[in-house]
């Protein structure tokens, strides 16, 4: 079951028969006084979620152009089409991550199993892993654009963000 930050704090404590620790509320309370960050990040890339998407894939092709070469894993525009709905899924997995505060629904519903599923269709998971980090770029770089977004020091946000990127790229390498 996929639990936010809240609920998983809770739930942990519960099981222990104890209450909430000093730290365990802090950490809580600074989710919250870090939410609107939060919320602006996942609208950010979320709106920008097709040009990050296609950019990626674009910059990946360019880099590796034995995958769209014929014989390549995304040559005809039908494995190509499934490469990007790939990244698509992921990036839309790492923005429930982000809103959640927690990386479960991004293992849970995106990344159990994914290595392995590559493995088997014979698709190149270190080709895959670079797409990811592709994302990562320009979702951070969007993300750390300080027009129109709230105020205040974003770094360890940016920091979480760019972890389950890392944590997405890592699975399937």
């Amino acid at each position: 079951m996929v639990q936010d930050a809240f609920s998983k704090v809770v739930s942990q404590a519960d099981a222990r028969g104890e209450y909430l620790s000093d730290g365990q509320l802090d950490a809580l309370i600074n989710l919250v006084k870090e939410g609107n960050k939060r919320v602006d990040v996942v609208n950010r890339i979320s709106s920008n979620a097709s040009s990050i998407v296609r950019n990626a894939a674009r910059s990946l092709f360019a880099e590796q152009p034995q995958l769209i070469a014929p014989g390549g894993n995304a040559y005809t525009s039908r494995r190509a089409a499934a490469c990007v709905r790939d990244l698509e899924i992921i990036l839309r997995y790492v923005t429930y991550a982000i809103f959640a505060g927690d990386a479960s629904v991004l293992d849970d519903r995106a990344l159990n199993g994914l290595r392995e599923t590559y493995l088997a269709l014979g698709t190149p998971g270190a080709s895959v892993a670079v797409g990811i980090q592709k994302l990562k770029e320009s979702s951070i770089a969007i993300a750390n654009d300080p027009n129109g977004i709230t105020r205040g020091d974003c770094s360890s946000l940016i920091a979480e963000v760019s972890g389950y990127f890392d944590r997405a790229a890592a699975a399937v390498a």
